[in-house]
C-alpha cells in the first residue's frame, strides 16, 4: 500500500457492531408511564407557578378610599356607576376616573397593597367609603335618582373556603402528582431519587428473546453455554448427584464476536430473567455508589431466581488492584470488592448465574478468575470459513440477492472478519446497490463494499503523472514479489486509485484461515512488504516517502520473529518479551526488561539483518523480472486497477522458456 504507504495483506478486524443475528427491541415495561418524563416535570412547574401566583399576587383591584363627603359629591355629580353595600362599607365604581385625593402628609390615599409613597396609581375608578353611624336616609333615594346599580353582600360570611380552593387545593394536587410519579418510576425499576440503585435492563420471560438458532459461527462456545442452560432448567438433576452449579461464566474474545449475543441466547433458551448491565455503569464519582449498585443488582437477581446477570466489559471494573503507578481508583476497587463478595456469597440453592464478557482477560484481577466466582472461561474467537458462511447466511437473509452471488466465495475472501464485520459488509453492499439504482444486491456490490471497509472511501485520482508512476511502481513491486514468492498469499487486486489515506493498494487475501505461521512464510511476507521500496529504487534510483508504513510493519514483524518467536540464529530460541503492551501506566517500570544492553544490541542487529535480507531478496526478484514489472506498471497507468487473474495471465504468457516445462506452460513458482 502506498500511503506514506503500507502494504495490506490481511483485512482489519473491525468489531464495533453487534454480531450474528439480532435482538428484540426494548419495549416500555407495563408499570411505566407512557408519557415522557419531561411532560410530568412541565406540569409540576406549572402547578408550582400557579401556587406562587395565587398566594403572592393581590386579588383586589386597586382602589382609593374616599371620605363620605367626597363620595356624595361624586354621586350628585352623576359619576358613580355601581355600589355594593357590606355593613357600613360601600365599594363602588366611578364612571370617569379622577385623581386620588391626597392624605394630610402628601401621599396618595390607596388601599393596602398599593404604594403609599406617590408611586401608586395617580387616578382611580374603584373606591371605598364608610357610611357614618346611623346611616343616611337620603342615600338610597339619591342612588336611585342617579340610576346607580345597587347590590349588597350578606354580612357575617367568610371567604375561607374560596381561599382554600385557590391556594391549598393546587398544592395538594402537586404533592399527589409527585407521589404518583415516584410510584410509576418504582414500578419501572427506576426510582427518580434512587441514585444508588442498579441501572440494569431486564429482559424477562414474556419478552421475545434470542436463542441459539439466532447465533452462528460459534459452535464450540454454544456447546459450552448449552450446559449452563441445562443447569438453569434442571438444577435438581445435578444437585441429586452432589454437583454444585457454576457461579460465573466468563466470555473471552475479540470485539464483535458475539459475546453479548451469546449471553442473551442463554437467557432465551433457559426462559429466565436476564439482567443486562455494563460494568462502567457501576462506578460514579460519588464514593460508595458502585458497591451499592452491585448489592442492589444481585438482590434483584436473587428475587427473580433462577436468573442470569450479564456484565458487559467486565474489565472496566474488574482490573487488577494496585497495578501500575499510583494504584487504582478507590471507588472502582470498592465496587470490585463488593462484586467479589456477592459472587462468593451465593447460597447453594440460589439459581443465579453471572455471565461476563471482556476482550482483555489479561488485565482482570486474579480474585475474579478463581473457581467459585468465574468457574468457566469460554473463548469466543473469530469465526472460521464455515462459521463465516453461516453468519453471512443470517445477515444476507433479508437482502434481495442477484443470481451471481456466491456466499462460499465471499466467506473465503473474508478471513479475519468477525460477525460484526460481516453484518457491516452485508449492509454496505445493500447500500451500494441502492446508490447505483440496482434492483438486486450483486457480487460486485459486495466487492465494492469490501474495498470501502478494508481500504477506505474512494478519493479523487492522482493528477501528477510522475506521482502516478511512482505509485504504480510501488504497488507493482508489492504485487510482483507476492506472485513470485513461494507460499505468499494470493494477490486479488492491485490499484493506484487513492482510497482513504492510501494512494494505492495491493490487496492479498489468504485462501485458508491460518493460526500458525512458519518462518519461511514470515520471511516471504517481509519481502512482499519491502517490494514497493525495492521497485522504487530499481526504477528511479532512490526511494520515496511512500514506504513509511511498510518499513514500520516490516520492522515490527522482524522484531517479533527475533524476540518473541526465537527465529534468529544469533539469539537462538529465547523469548525476550519485546513489544509487550502493558495495560497499566508504570508496569514496565516495575517490571524492567529481562535482558542486558549487550543482548539488546544483538537483538537490534538481528532485526536489521532480517529486514535487509528480505529487502535484498525483493530487489533480486524484481531485477530478474524487470520486464514484467514494466508491463504491470503500464497496465496500471492505463486502467488504474488490475485483478489477480490478469497477473496470472501476465506470468503465464511472459515467463522465459527456461522456466517452462515440456508442455510450454509456465512453471508454477
Amino acid at each position: 500500500m502506498y500511503r506514506q504507504g503500507a502494504h495490506m495483506s490481511m483485512p482489519p478486524n473491525r468489531n464495533n457492531q453487534q454480531n450474528q443475528g439480532g435482538g428484540s427491541s426494548q419495549k416500555p415495561s407495563p408499570g411505566r408511564s407512557f408519557l415522557p418524563s419531561w411532560v410530568w416535570w412541565l406540569v409540576l412547574m406549572a402547578l408550582l407557578f400557579w401556587n406562587v401566583y395565587a398566594l403572592a399576587v393581590p386579588k383586589t383591584t386597586p382602589s382609593a378610599t374616599l371620605s363620605y363627603t367626597a363620595f356624595l359629591e361624586q354621586l350628585r355629580a352623576g359619576n358613580v356607576a355601581t355600589v355594593t353595600f357590606k355593613d357600613q362599607t360601600i365599594n363602588g365604581t366611578l364612571k370617569n376616573a379622577i385623581p386620588a385625593p391626597p392624605n394630610p402628609d402628601g401621599t396618595t390615599e390607596t388601599t393596602p397593597g398599593q404604594s403609599s409613597s406617590g408611586i401608586g396609581p395617580q387616578s382611580y375608578t374603584q373606591f371605598t367609603t364608610v357610611v357614618p353611624t346611623g346611616g343616611n336616609a337620603d342615600l338610597l333615594p339619591l342612588l336611585q335618582q342617579q340610576a346607580v346599580t345597587i347590590s349588597a353582600v350578606e354580612t357575617g360570611g367568610s371567604s375561607f373556603l374560596a381561599d382554600l380552593a385557590v391556594s391549598v387545593l393546587p398544592m395538594l394536587f402537586f404533592v399527589g402528582l409527585l407521589i404518583f410519579m415516584m410510584r410509576q418510576a418504582q414500578g419501572g425499576q427506576q426510582s427518580v431519587f434512587k441514585f444508588s440503585g442498579s441501572q440494569a435492563r431486564v429482559y424477562n420471560r414474556e419478552r421475545p428473546g434470542i436463542t441459539f438458532a439466532d447465533v452462528a459461527g460459534e459452535d464450540e462456545a454454544k456447546g459450552e453455554l448449552q450446559q449452563v442452560v441445562d443447569f438453569l432448567m434442571h438444577p435438581q438433576r445435578y444437585r441429586s448427584l452432589g454437583a454444585r452449579l457454576p457461579r460465573g461464566v466468563l466470555l473471552v474474545g475479540p470485539p464483535g464476536t458475539g459475546k453479548t449475543l451469546l449471553a442473551r441466547a442463554v437467557a432465551g433458551e433457559a426462559r429466565v430473567p436476564f439482567f443486562n448491565i455494563s460494568a462502567s455503569e457501576f462506578v460514579e464519582m460519588f464514593v460508595g455508589v458502585g458497591a451499592s449498585r452491585v448489592r442492589d443488582l444481585f438482590a434483584r437477581a436473587k428475587a427473580e431466581a433462577p436468573s442470569i446477570v450479564f456484565v458487559d466489559e467486565l474489565d472496566a471494573v474488574g482490573r487488577q488492584r494496585g497495578a501500575g503507578l499510583g494504584g487504582g481508583s478507590d471507588e472502582r476497587e470498592q465496587t470490585l470488592n463488593q462484586l467479589l463478595v456477592e459472587m462468593d456469597g451465593f447460597d447453594e440453592e440460589t439459581n443465579v448465574i453471572v455471565i461476563a464478557a471482556t476482550n482483555r482477560p489479561d488485565v482482570l484481577d486474579p480474585a475474579l478468575l478463581r473457581p467459585g466466582r468465574f468457574d468457566r472461561q469460554v473463548t469466543v474467537s473469530l469465526p472460521d470459513r464455515a462459521g463465516r458462511e453461516a453468519i453471512l447466511k443470517i445477515h444476507t437473509r433479508p437482502l434481495k440477492l442477484g443470481s451471481g452471488f456466491d456466499i462460499a466465495v465471499l466467506a473465503r475472501r473474508t478471513p479475519g472478519f468477525s460477525g460484526a464485520d460481516l453484518a457491516n459488509l452485508a449492509n454496505e453492499a445493500a447500500l451500494t446497490a441502492a446508490r447505483r439504482g440496482g434492483t438486486e444486491v450483486c457480487m460486485e456490490d459486495f466487492d465494492e463494499a469490501m474495498d470501502k471497509i478494508i481500504l477506505g472511501t474512494r478519493q479523487a485520482g492522482l493528477l501528477n503523472e510522475m506521482e502516478r508512476r511512482v505509485v504504480a511502481y510501488h504497488e507493482g513491486g508489492h504485487a510482483l514479489v507476492a506472485k513470485l514468492t513461494p507460499g505468499a498469499d494470493p494477490v486479488s487486486k492491485v490499484t493506484i486509485i487513492p482510497r482513504g489515506r492510501a494512494l494505492g493498494v495491493t490487496e492479498q487475501l489468504p485462501e485458508e484461515d491460518r493460526r500458525n505461521y512458519l518462518k519461511d512464510y514470515l520471511i516471504g511476507r517481509l519481502s512482499v512488504m519491502l517490494g514497493g521500496r525495492a521497485a522504487e529504487e530499481l526504477a528511479f534510483g532512490q526511494p520515496s516517502t511512500g514506504a513509511e508504513n511498510d518499513l514500520k510493519e516490516a520492522s515490527s514483524l522482524a522484531r517479533r520473529m527475533v524476540g518473541r518467536w526465537g527465529m534468529s540464529e544469533e539469539l537462538g530460541p529465547v523469548f525476550y518479551g519485546v513489544e509487550d503492551v502493558h495495560p497499566f501506566l508504570g508496569r514496565e517500570i516495575q517490571q524492567p526488561r529481562e535482558y542486558g544492553d549487550a543482548t539488546a544490541e544483538r537483538l537490534d542487529t538481528a532485526v536489521r539483518r532480517l529486514v535487509e535480507e528480505a529487502h535484498a531478496q525483493a530487489q533480486e526478484t524484481l531485477l530478474n523480472y524487470r520486464h514484467l514489472l514494466d508491463m504491470l506498471v503500464d497496465e496500471l497507468l492505463v486502467h488504474e486497477t488490475v485483478d489477480g487473474r490478469w497477473l496470472d495471465s501476465l506470468l503465464t504468457n511472459n515467463t522465459p522458456a527456461a522456466e517452462a516445462d515440456g508442455s510450454g506452460k509456465a512453471r508454477v513458482i
